[in-house]
């Protein structure tokens, strides 16, 4: 078995830019979340770290949006925004242009993928990253799902990508990690940023901890945009992380933190 990690978090730019403002208990709390995370993934002695994030039209835009992109480069930079306002600054992260390769053909056998080989990381990827493998050392295979701009790809596609990259992943003989990151219930970039449904986020990861598939699939995307915002749609990155996985989840921690804009999540899920 070549998959030996699967994680989940969120990724949203004030975690690391607004840090100063949150209250400084429920901020400190996360950011150890995180970093555990980060020790339980290094254990696991990965060759390589697939992150799945969500497009925020830093790659790509509405004149070409795949549903499903893979970076094959053997090294990317990042942050694209500011650093000093993410509070990240901008390096060089390590990629492996040849694994990619393999697992882009890989999950090709099922699904139909993008694939670039030049990609600058945003916040989505940076964030985690920062907390994940702070020395920014670790290989990086950049994945992206379209969440953004419709047509979305559905639920129940997502979850075959996710079970694509498993397949991919078994067939390689390299270690690999995979860390899923976005929201989950939130309005970036609207009058509403702030808010969070903290009631909708908990259900939703109390069906994914239990890798209950068809509460997970049964979300549609008018009702998600009404009771989770446009950021809500970022479900698609768990949904594949789950796919990948297999087994249950734990939710290592949840809290709205309305300075972060998200309700901020920090969660494992066994492979199986």
């Amino acid at each position: 078995m070549s998959l030996v990690f699967v994680g989940a978090c969120s990724h949203a730019p004030g975690i690391t830019g607004r840090a100063h403002l949150a209250e400084p208990d429920v901020r400190d709390a996360f950011h150890a979340a995180f970093r555990a995370m980060g020790e339980a993934l290094a254990e696991t002695k990965p060759d390589a770290l697939i992150v799945i994030a969500a497009e925020h039209f830093a790659n790509f835009f509405m004149n070409n949006m795949p549903a499903y992109a893979i970076g094959m480069a053997d090294h990317y930079e990042g942050p694209i925004e500011d650093p000093g306002w993410l509070g990240i600054a901008r390096t060089r992260v390590p990629g492996n242009a040849d694994l990619s390769l393999r697992l882009v053909r890989g999950v090709m056998q099922s699904v139909d993928v993008a694939y670039a080989e030049e990609w600058k990381f945003d916040h989505g990827i940076m964030v985690p990253l920062h907390f994940l493998t702070p020395r920014f050392d670790l290989p990086v295979v950049p994945v992206n799902i379209n969440c953004q701009g419709p047509p979305l790809t559905p639920l129940h596609r997502a979850w075959a990508f996710g079970e694509a990259l498993r397949s991919a992943c078994d067939a390689v003989p390299e270690r690999v990690a995979l860390v899923s990151t976005g929201g989950i219930s939130h309005w970036p970039a609207t009058p509403d940023s702030g808010k969070i449904n903290e009631a909708w986020d908990r259900e939703f990861l109390d069906r994914w901890a239990r890798q209950d598939k068809a509460a997970m699939l049964s979300y549609s995307d008018e009702a998600t945009y009404r009771d989770a915002g446009q950021g809500g749609f970022e479900i698609r990155t768990f949904l594949a992380a789950a796919a990948a996985a297999r087994g249950p989840g734990e939710l290592r921690f949840y809290a709205p933190i309305p300075i972060f804009s998200v309700g901020c999540t920090v969660a494992l899920m066994a492979v199986e």
